[in-house]
């Protein structure tokens, strides 16, 4: 299935989308930090299936805009992006899936923009709601004395200078750290308050068999073009976010939905003792899959590609029904 690459005007700027397919859309949407390219596997798959698939670079990254200001990369212009990308590309409603920072703009679209959204599906992070207070805020209580990459992330400039010293050695090791292999290798140990990102990060030197030398390669040209600000600036908006967020914390999200991850997947333990799948569940109306895949880390529908598109092809076609 051949695929295009073309720039939509949507929210005041400009997002690069991989295309693909004929059909009813599916919207999916990239992580951190990564690009349409790590939907690479599922784009095809789904446009063989019968699906307009479109994939955009999130504004910030690869081939999209990239404003400068923190408060651009707010949840209510990331969702209206991705609403006003649905409305760009001639449909009135779209499936969005989502993965990792991915997943909570597609939640929140099928939220705040429900009229374009007719189903839903996050991976590897679960829909919880706002919660009683910022996350970061609880972030800082929990890891008081010790390191978590999102603190870390909050100081303008300080994440962006460490990650661009040496592009291909950040996203390798970072690539490697959350992924099935990496954790099995090296479950995540606690380290000091003021280390480092990359502080006692394993090198793999070569990545495992799921991403060739030439999938790095890509993502490696990418972010040398358009540096790190633009993506880390998504961590710095917890305060703007719950202001937009909480008033509708009691309300579910509705339409038909799905969650993906991996069983190593480290996000579901960010706060000891809270079971967050059982949570995702309370706020969903209609959860029709949930799928764990034995061994997968963070990086699950490149991990696993096989396994990710047959639950994705099976929520798409329960949606649809017979034909």
């Amino acid at each position: 299935m051949e695929q295009s690459i073309k720039h939509f005007k949507t929210n005041g700027l400009n997002l690069r989308v991989a295309i693909s397919g004929e059909g009813p859309l599916v919207l999916l949407i990239h992580g951190w930090p990564e690009s349409w390219y790590s939907w690479r596997h599922q784009i095809a798959a789904l446009a063989a299936a019968g699906y307009r698939v479109a994939a955009p670079d999130v504004r910030g990254y690869g081939g999209s805009d990239k404003p400068q200001a923190i408060e651009a990369y707010d949840m209510a212009s990331m969702t209206a992006d991705m609403a006003g990308l649905i409305a760009a590309l001639g449909e009135e409603q779209a499936v969005v899936i989502g993965h990792d920072w991915g997943a909570p703009i597609a939640w929140n679209t099928a939220l705040l923009h429900p009229g374009r959204v007719r189903g839903v599906a996050g991976l590897s992070v679960p829909y919880t709601g706002p919660g009683p207070a910022p996350f970061i805020d609880v972030a800082r209580q929990v890891y008081k004395d010790k390191f978590f990459y999102q603190i870390y992330f909050q100081e303008p400039g300080v994440a962006e200078a460490e990650l661009e010293a040496d592009v291909r050695d950040s996203l390798r090791k970072i690539y490697y750290w959350i992924s099935g292999e990496g954790l099995r290798a090296a479950p995540p140990r606690g380290k000091p308050a003021d280390a480092k990102l990359l502080d006692g990060m394993s090198d793999p030197g070569e990545m495992p068999a799921w991403m060739r030398a030439e999938d790095l390669d890509y993502y490696v040209s990418q972010f040398e073009g358009s540096g790190f600000r633009g993506p880390l600036n998504r961590y710095r908006n917890w305060h703007r976010d719950f202001a937009l967020l909480s008033p509708l914390a009691a309300q579910q999200i509705i339409q038909p939905a799905a969650f993906i991850a991996g069983t190593l997947e480290p996000v579901l333990n960010f706060v000891p003792g809270v079971d967050l799948v059982a949570t995702m569940r309370d706020k969903l109306a209609d959860l029709r899959l949930v799928e764990m895949i034995e061994g997968a880390g963070h990086w699950v529908q490149q991990e696993r590609p096989e396994q990710v598109n047959q639950a994705l092809l099976r929520f798409l076609r329960e949606l649809d029904g017979p034909e």
